[in-house]
């Protein structure tokens, strides 16, 4: 299932299952997230890290889907 909206003004699309994987994020269901500002990527994932959040508000919306999706 792929779920998208914007938190804080930050864009976000994830790809999430009902059971986690060893492709997931800490093997969880998160299987794809990617989130940007300004259409500027701060953080990829595609079963496995391409950019890792470092941008203080991108880190609280990968904390937050981590939270509700993983």
């Amino acid at each position: 299932m792929w779920t998208k909206g914007t938190i804080n003004g930050y864009d976000f699309q994830i790809k999430h299952f009902e059971e986690g994987s060893e492709f997931g994020i800490n093997e969880g269901r998160i299987s794809k997230l990617w989130i940007s500002k300004d259409h500027k990527a701060l953080a990829n994932y595609d079963r496995g890290w391409d950019v890792r959040p470092t941008d203080k508000g991108a880190k609280a919306v990968y904390a937050h889907l981590l939270k509700k999706y993983n």
